[in-house]
């Protein structure tokens, strides 16, 4: 995955932030939504789709986009970083496989705990 490529990909919209703010708030447009379709994206195989839909489906839309707000900070440009930032670590977590638990088996010092403990309790009857 390269990130640069990924950012081109990336449309982002400037919205007006909700709550208190004064008259500022009012007149600039300082929270950024990021839209990413992943469906027309050309830097992921499919494999690589596949597995971003099975662990974002919670996040993208039914249009396949994936979107994304930020309004922490009064600029819209450290909102665009924050918002790119926070995607990129979205997307690079929903790409990591996890590694197949592999059972253990038990030692020979714990069965024979687990059996005399056993023939503890039978024989205390």
């Amino acid at each position: 995955m390269n990130a640069e490529n990924l950012i081109k990909e990336l449309t982002f919209k400037a919205v007006r932030s909700s709550g208190a703010g004064g008259q500022h708030v009012n007149k600039v447009s300082s929270k950024i939504e990021l839209l990413f379709n992943l469906q027309n994206s050309q830097e992921f195989t499919e494999e690589e789709k596949e597995l971003l839909y099975k662990n974002l489906k919670t996040k993208i839309t039914k249009e396949n986009q994936l979107i994304l707000k930020c309004d922490e900070s009064r600029s819209q440009h450290k909102n665009k970083e924050i918002v790119i930032q926070r995607f990129i670590e979205i997307i690079t977590r929903a790409l990591i496989i996890p590694k197949k638990r592999k059972p253990s088996k038990p030692t020979k010092s714990s069965i024979q705990k687990r059996l005399d403990s056993r023939t503890y309790f039978i024989t205390r009857r």
